[in-house]
């Protein structure tokens, strides 16, 4: 009798402990993505996550991690601390042409002035997606700002040297999260506020 009143109090035990793993992620398009991250100290939690569409057909899925919950870009970007933007693949891609499109949002959503103040780093960043030829689904990258060290964006695990301009974060943030993001519906899940479907897109 206490034999099986052990392996009842072991069997609850280990529900738990799968609903509360369950509880600790989002499941987008497939992709698992963690409510809270410990990232270089510091506790990072999940401000939104959503599917890139082009037209029906998706493209990635990304998170947005912050030190805490922001509902607007100016809050985003406003935000102290570290931050991480995480993109997992759903489709197989041409690594240049992502990097191309990525430099093309960023011009579509900055001023001149300060897309000439981010396009070394943005060649840079072009070039480092262009040397991996291509990316398939389940491939992932992250762009990270880490203060005191500038962006860093690491691809498939091989990660980038600092990019050291504070406006360099805030250009590529701006793909997502700016006036003309690559999928509105997509900066709507960013900023934590409905999930997105396919719906209009600019790249």
């Amino acid at each position: 009798m206490h034999f099986f009143k052990t392996l009842v109090l072991a069997a609850s035990l280990l529900a738990g402990c799968l609903v509360s793993a369950q509880a600790q992620t989002i499941d987008v398009s497939g992709v698992k993505f963690q409510e809270t991250l410990d990232f270089r100290g510091s506790k990072l939690v999940l401000n939104g996550a959503g599917t890139r569409y082009r037209a029906i057909i998706k493209v990635y899925a990304a998170g947005l991690y912050l030190p805490k919950k922001a509902e607007t870009p100016e809050e985003v970007l406003a935000m102290v601390g570290p931050k991480r933007m995480t993109i997992t693949m759903l489709r197989e891609i041409d690594s240049p042409e992502l990097g191309k499109l990525f430099t093309r949002s960023v011009e579509d959503n900055v001023s001149r002035t300060d897309f000439s103040k981010v396009v070394a780093g943005l060649v840079r960043m072009g070039q480092m997606f262009a040397d991996e030829k291509k990316m398939v689904a389940g491939d992932t990258f992250t762009i990270d700002w880490i203060p005191g060290t500038g962006t860093v964006i690491t691809v498939r695990g091989k990660v980038s040297e600092p990019y050291k301009e504070p406006e360099f974060f805030t250009a590529m943030m701006s793909i997502w999260l700016g006036k003309s993001p690559a999928d509105r519906q997509l900066k709507e899940a960013l900023l934590g506020k409905k999930a997105a479907v396919p719906g209009q897109s600019n790249n």
